[in-house]
């Protein structure tokens, strides 16, 4: 092998169906391969003489197989009993139901074996973790910090070891690809070591400050990604003007009076914070992160219709067709004797009616259908990006180039951290609506035990029978992938087979992401319809649709949520003037030492749960940032702020300092693994 960016059918002695198998995990390069990094390491580092072993430690034994039998228990269990000798004495090892192994190893070969030592009777015994046959090259699964990787995919680290393993040893690594001051200052492990040292460490020592190397890059790729961006958008100089002069802010002032409800102070500071924006000499890139309920589109709206009082259209694009259809009927409502014609454009939207509906209207409401060829817009002047994170930058740059360098808002309803936020977005300025509307009563949460789900259940009935109410219930991913599984759904059919049992009297629906779009807009419509009483759903799908008389939200294993993703599912009710409540059901048998989910009972701030998940679960939990594409951290914490200074100040340095252009391999990391290409100048 001579390039990393070989795929791995390069790879030797390797079948067909691990190839395929590693595709599946994303692996289907050399590099993909190295970047494929250990969760954690066993420690079969202490290699002892047999007869220096204690009794409870870790060890590994080097030695001669002398004697093997094959036994069966009273009970059937069938035993594999090896006797390994060294120069210091003999210890029995004991496999169970591995009959191959007699085949395997064979009385007079070498062995390593790893595990815990144990006494059986009077004799001290080598409880076996793992073995592998003494060979001329050192151990891989054995007598060494051990790396063991995810094997989502139904590989095996064993397998995974001896595919890297290969490759580490023959130094075919990555080379480094930070200027020299960089890695100096910054006290970092060179790269090529660092990927060594990640996969088989020679100590703890050395497998830290891997990490530690490994880490900054990844911090440092994505903030410079980040910088880059930002100067590029410096760069542009605004064709709109946007006034705000006496005459225009009179009726802007008008519009927000006649409003069916009065803004709150933040988001009266946000707007103001946006129109700070629009008098500068290059386009907003403003990003408005606030709570479910908190009054994003009403901001969308004052703005939009700034726009329209200087004569600028406002396109407005929605991640599904049902949060478009529910932006425009808020628009509509918000618009009402005002002016400016809103539409709705979906993929349903005949072609022929489409273009002369966007030259009359100033304000355009839409789906991915918005980026479509066949639209051709003029005079925009601001484009609104609902849940930013859940479109790729391609859909984004596609969408910014329907109009003559516009201004952009992008926002989300997901509670981000303030350090997660200006670390991945230090393109953007920042703007947070951190204030609820007067009359929205808070989510009443609890946390019921297995014994008081039937109360719960029976609680609803008369709640459903008293005041027509609609409930959520969502069940959990069964397995640790955040992406949801066939497994995962015969789980949610199961539990919907049970609930319609318990819930015979009552109209049930199922969601899940395997269904087709179509069905999924027809059960979402039916539920807000007051068609569907209870809506059963796992949480890959989109249920952010306004229903304001769903008031009862069941979170089933809420345990295996993080508490953003808890509170997002949370914010699905209370969007009403009633009160509302959600109940977490969990599996686990002692709820008062849940720490987690009793944080989240008692805290109705989303951003301060974002912090307290990063504490405590890490990055890759935040607001599904993986499962959407826009981070995927292997080895690094956002939550280490000593990181992020760090980081921030390479980056800082390395642009005041450097050309991206001087540097090949950094140039093709920021082409390759992040968000194409990037002007480097």
């Amino acid at each position: 092998m001579t390039d990393l960016d070989e795929p791995i059918t390069s790879l030797p002695r390797t079948s067909p169906l691990t190839i395929k198998k590693l595709n599946k995990l994303g692996i289907r390069t050399i590099i993909d391969l190295l970047n494929y990094f250990p969760s954690r390491h066993k420690d079969y580092s202490l290699v002892s003489a047999i007869s220096s072993l204690q009794e409870g430690e870790v060890a590994t034994i080097i030695g001669q197989i002398v004697d093997s039998k094959y036994q069966i228990t009273r009970q059937g269990t069938r035993l594999q009993v090896f006797k390994i000798k060294d120069p210091s004495g003999e210890i029995q090892v004991t496999f169970f139901n591995q009959p191959y192994l007699l085949k395997l190893l064979k009385k007079g070969g070498f062995v390593y074996v790893s595990g815990t030592v144990k006494y059986f009777g009077k004799n001290k015994i080598l409880e076996p973790a793992d073995y592998e046959i003494k060979k001329n090259s050192p151990p891989i699964h054995t007598g060494r910090l051990v790396p063991i990787y995810p094997e989502t995919a139904g590989i095996s680290s064993k397998t995974i070891r001896e595919k890297i393993f290969p490759i580490v040893s023959d130094g075919f690594l990555p080379v480094e690809w930070l200027p020299e001051k960089i890695v100096d200052y910054n006290s970092l492990m060179d790269e090529k070591s660092a990927y060594r040292e990640i996969h088989f460490p020679h100590s703890y020592e050395l497998l830290m400050k891997a990490r530690n190397r490994l880490a900054f890059d990844e911090i440092f790729l994505i903030e410079i990604v980040s910088a880059l961006k930002k100067a590029e958008w410096n760069k542009i100089k605004s064709e709109i003007k946007i006034s705000t002069d006496k005459i225009i802010q009179n009726e802007l002032n008008t519009f927000i009076t006649t409003l069916p409800f009065d803004l709150t102070s933040a988001q009266k500071k946000v707007i103001e914070e946006i129109k700070s924006d629009l008098v500068k000499d290059r386009p907003m890139n403003r990003f408005l992160q606030g709570e479910v309920g908190s009054g994003k589109t009403a901001v969308a709206a004052v703005i939009s219709y700034l726009f329209f009082l200087n004569g600028y259209k406002t396109l407005l694009m929605a991640p599904t067709e049902i949060l478009a259809q529910q932006h425009y009927q808020t628009m509509l409502q918000l618009f009402k004797n005002h002016g400016p014609e809103t539409i709705l454009i979906t993929g349903a939207t005949k072609i022929k009616t489409r273009q002369k509906a966007i030259s009359n209207a100033q304000v355009i409401i839409g789906t991915h259908a918005l980026l479509s060829e066949k639209n051709i817009f003029d005079k925009v002047g601001l484009v609104v990006i609902d849940e930013q994170h859940r479109f790729g930058v391609a859909q984004r740059s596609n969408l910014l180039s329907k109009g003559d360098k516009p201004h952009l808002l992008t926002m989300t309803a997901t509670p981000i951290p303030r350090t997660v936020a200006l670390t991945l977005f230090r393109e953007l300025s920042l703007s947070i609506i951190d204030e609820m509307p007067k009359n929205r009563l808070p989510v009443k949460t609890f946390l019921v035990d297995k014994k008081k789900r039937n109360d719960c259940y029976d609680w609803i009935k008369k709640e459903i029978f008293k005041d027509k109410i609609q409930i959520f219930i969502v069940c959990p991913f069964i397995e640790e992938s955040q992406n949801e599984t066939m497994k995962s759904i015969k789980a949610a059919k199961q539990e919907f087979s049970r609930l319609e049992g318990i819930f015979q009297n009552f109209r049930l629906g199922l969601l899940h992401g395997k269904l087709k779009p179509r069905e999924k807009d027809t059960i979402m419509n039916d539920f807000k319809d007051r068609k569907i009483d209870i809506l059963v759903s796992t949480p890959v799908v989109e249920v952010g649709i306004d229903v304001p008389n769903a008031t009862v939200m069941i979170i089933e294993g809420a345990e295996r949520f993080g508490l953003a993703q808890l509170h997002q599912l949370r914010g699905r009710v209370g969007r009403g003037n009633r009160q509302s409540y959600c109940f977490l059901f969990s599996e686990s048998e002692n709820l008062d030492n849940n720490k987690r989910l009793n944080l989240f009972v008692k805290t109705t701030s989303g951003n301060k749960l974002a912090e307290a998940d990063l504490d405590i679960r890490g990055p890759g939990n935040i607001f599904g940032l993986e499962q959407h594409g826009q981070i995927s951290l292997k080895i690094a914490s956002l939550a280490d702020i000593n990181l992020l200074q760090k980081t921030s100040t390479a980056v800082d340095y390395f642009l005041s300092h450097y050309k991206v252009d001087d540097f090949p391999d950094l140039k093709k990391k920021l082409e390759t693994e992040h968000f194409g290409e990037i002007s480097h100048d």
